[in-house]
């Protein structure tokens, strides 16, 4: 019975095994994370899910797509951003210093199409990218010194190496996003202690430099002040010539008897009626002074 059953209808089960597995093959479900360029016999035909920038997540095409079974193929491209990776490697500054460099780049492949033609895959794209990332890193570091990667210089290095690399990246269909220097060390022994030396030496000759100008402008400004001050004398003097006399006169009392340099003392002997005191004699005459000796 059963296999009278089975030879009425095995035709129409083969038959939908058939169907089934082909719309299964034929189905193929490409993830928000992943492009998939369709390839007919070889040839891309269609991009799923390609990367367009400012689409919203789940806008994008991701999701089920169909293809032909037997003719089409999908090859996935990442659709993330990946990086790729510098060995540590010796670079010649521009001031002749041998730097060890350690960078890396990120990057996202947005043309999937030409990036099957030209890489293949994305891991022969980080392969394909890594020497040439070395050497524009060689290139562009070669045109600036190890000072200016310790400026705010450096940010302008950095965009100058990542024009120039993804100039480079285009043709593989990626687009550079960003490159970063992990590290830019001298190295140890001999050419790290003679750079040391040479930025403490230019330190010192800014010090010197400095320290120059400031003395300059202190002269200039002592200059100027003495200046005003001997024209403020002379209109006082044109206004009032005996208070003027009286001041020149107590400022040389001052420097004289009270000058605080003066520890050991010194005695000075004059007459009482030397023409030196005679702001001391009260109505022109020795008024109230000391008679011989003054300190």
């Amino acid at each position: 019975m059963l296999q009278q059953i089975w030879a009425q209808r095995a035709p129409a089960v083969i038959a939908l095994a058939i169907v089934a597995a082909a719309l299964a093959a034929s189905v193929v479900v490409i993830p928000e994370t992943e492009q998939g360029v369709v390839m007919r016999l070889g040839n891309p035909v269609r991009v799923i899910n390609r990367f367009a920038p400012g689409t919203d997540f789940g806008n994008t095409g991701a999701g089920l797509s169909f293809r032909i079974p037997l003719i089409e193929d999908v090859v996935r491209v990442d659709r993330r951003v990946l990086s790729v990776e510098m060995d540590r490697q010796q670079v010649l500054s521009s001031d002749r210093l041998r730097l060890e460099v350690d960078a890396f780049a990120r990057f996202r492949i947005i043309d999937p199409v030409k990036m099957v033609r030209t890489g293949g895959t994305t891991a022969q794209v980080v392969e394909q990218l890594q020497p040439i990332l070395t050497s524009v890193l060689r290139q562009e570091l070669g045109s600036h010194t190890f000072q200016s990667l310790l400026t705010p210089e450096r940010s302008e290095v950095m965009g100058e190496i990542r024009t120039a690399l993804d100039r480079e990246a285009r043709q593989y269909g990626a687009q550079i996003i960003d490159v970063r220097i992990k590290a830019a060390d001298l190295p140890d022994g001999t050419p790290l202690d003679a750079a040391y030396s040479r930025m403490q030496a230019a330190r010192e000759q800014e010090a010197t430099a400095i320290r120059a100008g400031g003395q300059r402008n202190a002269q200039i400004i002592e200059a100027e002040a003495e200046a005003q001050a001997a024209h403020i004398y002379a209109e006082s003097f044109g206004k009032d010539p005996a208070f003027y006399d009286f001041y020149r006169a107590m400022k040389s009392y001052e420097a004289t008897f009270a000058n605080p340099a003066n520890k050991a003392g010194t005695t000075i002997v004059l007459s009482p009626s030397n023409d030196y005191l005679r702001q001391f004699r009260g109505g022109g005459s020795a008024g109230g002074a000391a008679p011989g000796k003054n300190k």
